[in-house]
């Protein structure tokens, strides 16, 4: 896939896509994500499909450059404008000085309590060693000891456990060198190496791979639970073979998290797929199965400029997400695939430097959204999403005598297929005991452990959701 800007305000496409609610489209993507090594797939018998979970679309709130109270918008806009004065469109020719240098807890607190409230999960990010400004698992000049820990015990009780953390790499402006924890020094020609630019483009599988454990060992020292990072702007375009694998290598060995993802593309265009890339699969009929699951998003940042100088209109920005009719809006159209629908703001962005503009955008989202859509979409963590795709594109589905067997090498909640129906009754087997399943209303009534006739009464094909577990599952009739 192409490497949007996701710092613009993004067109939406017109056209409305027709489809399931529930169903995905094939596993192959059709736009171009990174060419990067999949890995392994299993044998996965085509009478047997794999559906959304529980049934319904995911969806998912993506926030980049937050941290605790640096205001990140603030901080960097000086360090962009130094390493790169020559960018077009005045893009830094900004009065950040008049911005203020905090974000404060009290905006986090009201945010997190509007999600709350309405459901709403996705990724926050923790940028750990904020523009340079000082160290979240050591001290930030310019605020107290206790300022911090508060700060850090808002975004565990408030934050957590609807959102999953992620480093945005180490600072998000200059790149560090690991071994001194300092930045790297000026280069020859007056520039300086940064995160968001192109210092990947020489390094090795293991060099990145080093860079991103550092960043997510920094999370670990704050005692915030991980299982993914998020690249600020182009980190990792010349080099997304490495990326992937290194993301997998570092996720592993500092988190140990059994299925690791990351955040890194956009995909705006309807015709593309936003469905996850379940990438460097290997091991997948053993105990030890590994992979990383590659998350998009499916808008820019409609809300404003990443840098919080210039949110967008709320009327029309809210109609680009979702039309007051329900049926229009880049969120709408994805739904309307059956494809998962992440969509993306940056921190200083969603402040908007305290005007509450771009806030009320995203919560009058929200609103619509849910009202629109409640019975058909499901509000999930990446995480959530991460390990749904990884057992979708690597559990073993045979069908044999008309028993649906499954081999999984990781479990997951909610996991929802649609398989051939031959008598009145369904009976699930794992881990040596059989339950019987139940039969739902509707497929807006599917819970683990029940089951709906595919299209009408006489159909021959049900849709079956239950908790898959690691292992041998069997489905037969009964």
């Amino acid at each position: 896939m192409p490497s949007f800007d996701r710092r613009q305000f993004l067109a939406l496409t017109s056209s409305a896509a027709a489809g399931s609610l529930y169903v995905t489209g094939p596993s192959a993507q059709a736009s171009p994500m990174p060419e990067v090594d999949l890995g392994e797939r299993p044998q996965q018998d085509p009478k047997v499909v794999v559906l959304n979970p529980h049934g319904r679309v995911p969806v998912s709130f993506i926030i980049d450059d937050s941290t605790c109270l640096v205001n990140m918008g603030y901080f960097c806009l000086p360090q962009f404008k130094e390493a790169w004065p020559n960018r077009k469109n005045g893009a830094y020719d900004k009065p950040w000085k008049t911005w203020p240098r905090e974000i404060p807890d009290s905006f986090v607190r009201e945010f997190g309590e509007f999600c709350n409230e309405h459901g709403v999960k996705g990724k926050y990010s923790i940028v750990p060693y904020p523009a340079c400004v000082g160290w979240l698992d050591r001290s930030l000049p310019g605020w107290s000891r206790r300022d911090l820990r508060a700060s850090l015990d808002l975004v565990r009780k408030l934050m957590l456990p609807n959102w999953d953390i992620h480093p945005e790499m180490i600072s998000h402006t200059r790149v560090i060198d690991i071994k001194s924890g300092r930045p790297l020094p000026q280069n020859a020609d007056g520039s300086y190496w940064m995160e968001n630019g192109g210092w990947c483009a020489s390094r090795s599988r293991d060099e990145i791979a080093n860079y991103i454990a550092y960043a997510l060992q920094l999370i670990k020292n704050l005692d915030l639970p991980c299982e993914g990072f998020t690249t600020p702007g182009g980190f990792g375009n010349p080099a997304k073979q490495h990326l992937s694998k290194g993301g997998l290598q570092a996720i592993r060995s500092v988190l140990g998290a059994e299925v690791p993802h990351y955040f890194k593309y956009v995909v705006t265009n309807i015709a593309h797929s936003t469905q996850p890339q379940v990438e460097a699969a290997r091991g997948i009929s053993g105990d030890a199965a590994e992979c990383i699951v590659n998350i998009p998003s499916c808008t820019g940042d409609y809300l404003g400029t990443w840098d919080g100088a210039s949110p967008n209109p709320t009327a029309e920005t809210v109609e680009a997400h979702v039309s007051a009719d329900f049926q229009s809006g880049r969120l709408v159209d994805v739904i309307r695939k059956g494809e998962p629908a992440c969509f993306l703001t940056h921190w200083p962005g969603m402040y908007a430097n305290g005007t509450g503009i771009a806030f009320n955008t995203f919560k009058e989202t929200v609103k619509r959204l849910n009202a629109g859509f409640k019975d058909r979409i499901r509000w999930m963590k990446l995480t959530e999403i991460a390990r749904y795709w990884a057992a979708k594109e690597l559990t073993e589905i045979t069908l044999r005598d008309d028993i649906v067997h499954l081999g999984a090498p990781f479990a997951t909640k909610g996991f929802t297929i649609e398989i051939p129906r031959t008598r009145p009754a369904l009976t699930l087997r794992q881990s040596g005991t059989a339950h019987r399943l139940t039969r739902a209303e509707s497929v807006r009534e599917l819970r683990p452990g029940t089951w709906v006739p595919s299209g009408d009464a006489e159909a021959k094909r049900a849709i079956v959701c239950f908790d898959l577990e690691k292992g041998e599952t069997t489905i037969a009739p009964t």
